[in-house]
């Protein structure tokens, strides 16, 4: 009974993991066949359903997808890139007859036309009818089919806006045909990876490397290349590295602003472009996949700095109106606004704001200590400017007292000269009467002796 409620479970467990990969058939008018494919579906798709999602179309499915899916797992689980719905073209048994191309032009055979209206008409019909599809999709093909995909990037409309050509065996004049239309505008962002190894053969090797070259020297603005010569791997494990490396750069603009994205971007952006910068990459992100993400506090964080320190902080209550548009229930942006204040010496509306931002934490949460150091500070520099003013009023009132104490003082010397001027005229006055009074004895002494 154990043993069999072990394999009934592990049965349970395999049946609802397989749920996410679904195999179907297209009934093909162009191929006369029914075609079978693979599709794999995010489970989240069915708990947002406004959400929308990236496509990618992988051809050598028999082999490629389950590795094209893991892959994408993995990068989205690690937030590097969208969540995709994945369908893998199986071709077994007819995967030279699909890419078939014409010896002397290099175009599509007939049965290689007929494969290429399949993708365009028939299988891109269906998924978008099927499933909610943003606007990005990407082709994936190995060596005949990494030939086939190129036809593909030579359309006036591309259908795909990613391409991954891993290992390619390029036709005759595809690396011109590549070269004279990737050299021109193109109507959009286009994505191309391509590798090659020590695996190959040197001629292998130069040819695919030429054409990386080729395609590197058109400096086109509308195309991201991406080259990879691996040194030190086999031929079929190149095939998950090419998919890997492909992914991250293709889904670069996607992950978090790194510290290469943050010194070639945005280190050098004022604060108002720095935070329009942020806004425009998720702007873009949601167009081209469709996942309504929002801005991430690690992209917050990083353009930080910029905002706090250039231009007096002056774009800080820009920063935090922008945050709680996005986090209202986040203590960020009031933490930003708050500094804004403090930083202009209005502590009143500083503390309102900290108080509001530390009012969004829970009880126990390991942060709300941290946080409510910025209500201490602005509390204790309000203190410091009340003892401060109190300082001063009394400082007022002692120059008060001693302009007082030095005005009577003053008044008491002025008096006291006066007095002593008073008393020298009156010592003058004396010492003149009494030398007349002298002169008057004299002259009288005088007068006596000549009447005798």
């Amino acid at each position: 009974m154990r043993q069999f409620l072990f394999t009934f479970l592990l049965l349970l467990s395999f049946l609802l993991s397989a749920q996410e990969v679904f195999l179907h058939e297209i009934n093909s008018m162009e191929l006369g066949q029914k075609r079978p494919i693979k599709i794999y579906v995010p489970e989240s798709y069915d708990v947002n359903k406004e959400r929308l999602y990236p496509l990618a179309v992988v051809m050598d499915g028999d082999y490629l997808f389950d590795v094209f899916v893991g892959n994408s797992k993995m990068f989205a689980y690690k937030d590097k890139a969208p969540e995709q719905i994945i369908v893998g073209i199986m071709q077994a048994d007819t995967r030279y007859e699909d890419c078939d191309y014409d010896k002397v032009s290099g175009l599509p055979s007939d049965t290689g036309n007929r494969f290429y209206r399949f993708i365009h008409m028939e299988l891109l019909e269906y998924m978008e009818s099927t499933f909610r599809l943003s606007p990005f999709r990407t082709l994936v093909g190995d060596s005949f089919t990494a030939n086939f995909l190129n036809y593909f990037v030579l359309e006036n409309e591309l259908a795909f806006d990613a391409f991954i050509a891993i290992n390619p065996s390029y036709s005759p004049d595809m690396p011109i045909m590549l070269q004279n239309k990737l050299s021109m505008p193109l109507k959009q962002k286009l994505y191309y990876y391509t590798n090659s190894g020590k695996y190959h053969s040197a001629e292998k090797t130069k040819i695919i490397k030429d054409v990386a070259f080729l395609l590197n020297t058109t400096e086109n603005p509308d195309l991201s290349l991406k080259y990879d010569f691996f040194e030190t791997t086999s031929l079929t494990a190149s095939k998950g590295q090419a998919i890997s490396a492909a992914l991250a750069h293709i889904f670069d603009i996607y992950s978090a602003i790194s510290k290469e994205e943050f010194n070639a971007n945005v280190q050098h952006l004022s604060p108002p472009d720095a935070i329009a910068y942020l806004e425009s990459k998720y702007v873009e992100i949601d167009y081209l996949f469709g996942t309504n993400m929002k801005i991430r506090e690690r992209d917050i964080y990083a353009i930080e700095s910029i905002v706090i320190d250039q231009e007096n902080g002056e774009y800080l209550v820009s920063f935090g109106d922008m945050i709680q548009k996005l986090y209202p229930e986040s203590p960020l942006s009031d933490y930003y606004i708050g500094m804004f204040y403090e930083k202009e010496g209005k502590y009143k509306q500083a503390l309102k704001h900290y108080k509001n931002g530390y009012a969004k934490f829970d009880e126990n949460s390991e942060n709300a200590e941290a946080f409510y150091q910025n209500i201490e500070r602005v509390l204790n520099r309000q203190d410091e400017i009340l003892l401060e003013a109190a300082a001063e009023e009394e400082q007022h009132e002692l120059e008060k007292i001693e302009r007082k104490e030095a005005k009577e003082q003053e008044k008491e010397n002025w008096k006291a000269a006066k007095e002593k001027r008073e008393a020298e005229k009156e010592q003058k006055r004396k010492e003149w009467e009494a030398r007349k009074q002298k002169e008057k004895e004299m002259m009288e002494q005088y007068r006596k002796k000549g009447s005798e």
